[in-house]
């Protein structure tokens, strides 16, 4: 009994291993906030750190000299092919249904493609004009293209080739634009400007206005083509993607001949303006 009295006074005491174990557990942790104050960083993670600046050994380091190698010529370019129809539709207008097409693609690489270009019209199981391009283009810079060929005209009658050269890209605010001269066998000149721009109602629904204009260097009556603004045409297309490459559209369509073209059309009985309405599909691949 005297033993387990003398245990339980031991135990009672401020010395004995009892309240040694949380003497030392207070003095590991003010030991670790003292080595917390005199060290912050291990305190807490490098956040808020500022990062210090690049010097120019370290800019040297991450964009070495490559001297006279240039990775854009080394790298391979695929070869490519795209070709688009544009316009497939049937017109309404004053004069009779009318069948148009306008379809345009290329092949080949970012430096270099060979273009084609067709536009046409059918009327009343007729062929009323018929033209095709092939072009040779290359970049200029990041928005515009220049082309160099030939143009041939099958309608109307008799038919011509024309040396064409162009420019063709993105105007500021998004108008795509082409811009061809065309000289003719009999040294007959053209020039024709096409902008366009696309609005998107939705992300499916297209809103496309368009605006041609062609001008003539001197008359050539048996074509019915006067000298100077020859004609315009605009149109209002409505299109809707149910996917990327195919596009069904309802539109306006309006053209009118000026000046001496005009006149040439007066003298054969013909109108000089004509309004339409439009239906087709458009396509690409």
């Amino acid at each position: 009994m005297k033993k387990i009295i003398s245990l339980l006074l031991l135990a009672l005491l401020p010395g004995t291993p009892l309240f040694a174990s949380e003497d030392a557990h207070a003095g590991h942790h003010g030991m670790h906030m003292q080595h917390q104050q005199k060290n912050p960083e291990n305190a807490h993670s490098k956040k808020g750190l500022p990062i210090p600046e690049p010097t120019n050994a370290d800019r040297a380091a991450a964009f070495p000299d490559l001297g006279d190698m240039d990775l854009r010529e080394t790298m391979d370019t695929p070869w490519l092919t795209y070709s688009l129809l544009d316009q497939f539709e049937w017109v309404d207008a004053d004069e009779g249904s009318a069948l148009k097409w306008e379809a345009m693609g290329w092949t080949g690489t970012d430096k270099q493609r060979l273009w084609w270009r067709s536009k046409g019209e059918r009327e009343n199981g007729k062929t009323g004009s018929a033209e095709l391009q092939l072009l040779y283009g290359q970049p200029l810079n990041r928005w515009w293209d220049w082309l160099a060929g030939v143009r041939h005209d099958f309608k109307p009658s008799p038919s011509q080739s024309w040396l064409a050269i162009g420019l063709q890209g993105l105007a500021p605010y998004w108008f795509e634009t082409e811009a061809s001269l065309f000289i003719g066998e009999a040294g007959q000149t053209s020039l024709r400007l096409e902008v366009e721009y696309e609005l998107l109602i939705t992300q499916r629904l297209v809103l496309q206005p368009l605006l041609e204009l062609n001008f003539y260097g001197k008359d050539d009556p048996e074509r019915g083509i006067g000298s100077g603004l020859a004609n315009t045409e605009a149109g209002l297309r409505l299109r809707y993607e149910i996917r990327r490459e195919i596009a069904p559209y309802i539109g306006l369509s309006w053209e009118r001949a000026h000046g001496g073209t005009a006149d040439l059309a007066h003298q054969n009985g013909e109108g000089t303006e004509e309004s339409a309405v439009v239906a087709g599909i458009r396509l690409w691949y």
